[in-house]
């Protein structure tokens, strides 16, 4: 596992996180993504958009027990390979969340990297299901 980085690699605007939040810019790991890694203070993401960050943040940090927690039983994969090496993230932008009803969501997200001096982006559309209040990645459809 990669060392836990000061700011929070899914660089969370405030409008997404509770009102005592500090600015995106200097926000922490440990008050954005981070309170949902951490294991025995561990938090449900209470929205289908927290959880994509947070899978986001846990794949940059290669935290693939919560990368397998977070994913719906029925299409989880039996192990997550880790990063390439000298794999490095870039960035995530998140385009759109929508709410289908109650329990069932969608992110399109563009998440960036590099590998080897190329550049690689993977533009996905997310399906999210919540099972007794909790949410799960269910897959995803790339643009």
């Amino acid at each position: 596992m990669t060392a836990i980085a000061a700011i929070c690699p899914c660089r969370a605007p405030a409008a997404v996180l509770p009102a005592a939040a500090l600015p995106y810019a200097s926000l922490p790991y440990t008050a954005c993504c981070g309170r949902y890694h951490a294991g025995s203070l561990h938090l449900l993401a209470p929205t289908a958009e927290a959880l994509m960050r947070s899978r986001y943040s846990a794949f940059v940090l290669e935290l693939t027990d919560y990368l397998l927690a977070t994913w719906h039983a029925r299409t989880r994969p039996a192990v997550i390979e880790p990063n390439s090496i000298g794999l490095k993230w870039l960035g995530l932008e998140v385009r759109h969340c929508g709410l289908q009803d109650a329990d069932h969501a969608t992110v399109e997200f563009i998440a960036r990297s590099k590998l080897g001096g190329r550049a690689q982006r993977l533009h996905e559309t997310s399906r999210f299901v919540r099972e007794s209040g909790r949410w799960f990645y269910l897959d995803g459809e790339s643009r």
